[in-house]
């Protein structure tokens, strides 16, 4: 293999990215991409597509979406598909298959020539690259988005069996980030969570990220938001994601039912998921039915509007390393009520720009939800302040950050490797080093 400090780029392109920083080649493997409907996908995308437009050599390997295995360049990305097939609990995603996998990211490292490798799970396409970078030589950082409870659901895992499965997926994952050379996690919370799953290395927090420009408060136009989803004018109570068991939507629709009893309310749920039918029922079973909208999948270039179209976003979620959707609404000028836990009381100053309340308690949700919509001067005060909080997860300073990580990195001599029993043959050779690239 030539040398890291003889390699050229494999096409032509500035030296510099935008911001002046050398340009670089990147490889990104991911195990879920769009048109997959999640946190991390749509992070990966962001990540990917922003490296790209900075000028720097971006490709990703992912699950094809289709089946078939192929290369394409979309938003200035270069995919590289994976043949994959349908992943049997889960109705939309896809999933690598194993079988000459190896040999494929070899070959791959091996013709690209990364100076990194980013991996953004630990599943099969990640950890293959991640073996692979490292018997190349090349440094590989790991950025995790992975939650147990996430998986429950879409595995049909008996709740009687969460808490082991739970410490088997952990201890997995903690044997894969051993292997890598930097790992991130979006939030502080997150990065302790690893380290109290086993974890015994650095990890250092780099928000996903949002677009403060295309999420931005736009009150003049909630009517017409409100009529583009066919929403009633009146009070407005926003969620955005999965209809699934871990983001307890159970809870929203329970306080709705007692806010309606004091104001004129709706409940807006933007996204699909296995539990919408249970979910309708509730909403009949309690009165409420015809003021909750299930808006079903909103395609993302429509999804800042369902936000403009809210006058409070509320998540019931136990499962949320960082919520990209609560960012999202806190830009848009929205204050939150928020299940008390992980992740979620790092986005919420209670008093400031909303309120949390404990999983389960509806009674305590609906008045936190009726403290901030009563009040028309502390709903916009709170709005406000959400959107000055967001302001420190511009995603352009993520950009930044990620650049400068792969500047840095380097290749560690062992990474864990031994200690991952990952099936890397050839473990123990020297690596090779690269030549240091600004920051």
């Amino acid at each position: 293999m030539t040398p890291l400090s003889q390699r050229v780029p494999l096409r032509p392109g500035p030296r510099e990215d935008a911001g002046g920083h050398d340009r670089l080649r990147i490889l990104i493997a991911a195990d879920t991409y769009p048109p997959d409907v999640n946190g991390a996908a749509y992070f990966t995308y962001r990540l990917a597509t922003g490296l790209a437009a900075r000028g720097h050599d971006v490709h990703v390997v992912c699950a094809s979406p289709t089946g078939e295995p192929g290369v394409r360049v979309r938003s200035g990305v270069t995919m590289h598909y994976l043949r994959s097939v349908s992943v049997l609990v889960h109705e939309t995603m896809r999933t690598t298959l194993p079988a000459g996998i190896n040999g494929h990211l070899s070959r791959l490292i091996e013709r690209l020539r990364p100076h990194v490798v980013h991996a953004q799970s630990h599943f099969t396409a990640s950890r293959t690259a991640i073996a692979r970078a490292r018997l190349a030589g090349v440094p590989v950082v790991l950025t995790n988005h992975f939650m147990p409870d996430n998986l429950f659901a879409h595995a049909h895992i008996p709740e009687r069996l969460h808490s082991m499965v739970g410490t088997l997926a952990w201890r997995d994952m903690v044997r894969v980030a051993h292997a890598a050379d930097h790992v991130t996690t979006p939030t502080e919370r997150a990065a302790a969570l690893l380290t109290e799953k086993g974890f015994d290395r650095p990890v250092e927090a780099v928000s996903c990220g949002i677009d403060l420009e295309r999420f931005h408060p736009r009150p003049a136009e909630r009517g017409a938001a409100r009529e583009r989803f066919g929403l009633p004018d009146r009070d407005t109570l926003a969620f955005v994601g999965r209809l699934d068991e871990e983001k307890r939507i159970d809870d929203l629709i329970r306080a709705l039912a007692l806010v309606a009893e004091r104001r004129d309310a709706q409940l807006a749920l933007a996204g699909v998921g296995q539990r919408e039918q249970e979910l309708r029922r509730l909403a009949a079973e309690l009165g409420v039915a015809e003021r909750v909208h299930f808006l079903g999948f909103v395609p993302d270039a429509d999804l800042p509007q369902v936000y403009v179209a809210a006058d409070l976003f509320a998540i019931g979620s136990v499962a949320e390393l960082q919520s990209i959707a609560t960012l999202e609404a806190m830009s848009t000028g929205l204050p939150v009520v928020a299940a008390d836990a992980l992740a979620l009381p790092h986005l919420v100053s209670p008093g400031r720009n909303g309120y949390l309340y404990t999983p389960g308690d509806a009674g305590a949700l609906a008045e936190h939800m009726l403290a901030v919509l009563e009040p028309e001067r502390a709903r916009a005060e709170m709005g406000a302040a959400s959107r000055e909080m967001a302001r420190k997860h511009d995603h352009r300073r993520s950009l930044d950050r990620f650049v400068e990580i792969y500047g840095e990195v380097r290749p560690r001599r062992s990474a864990g490797l031994r200690r991952s029993r990952m099936p890397l043959s050839g473990a123990g050779s020297r690596p090779r080093r690269r030549p240091v690239i600004a920051a």
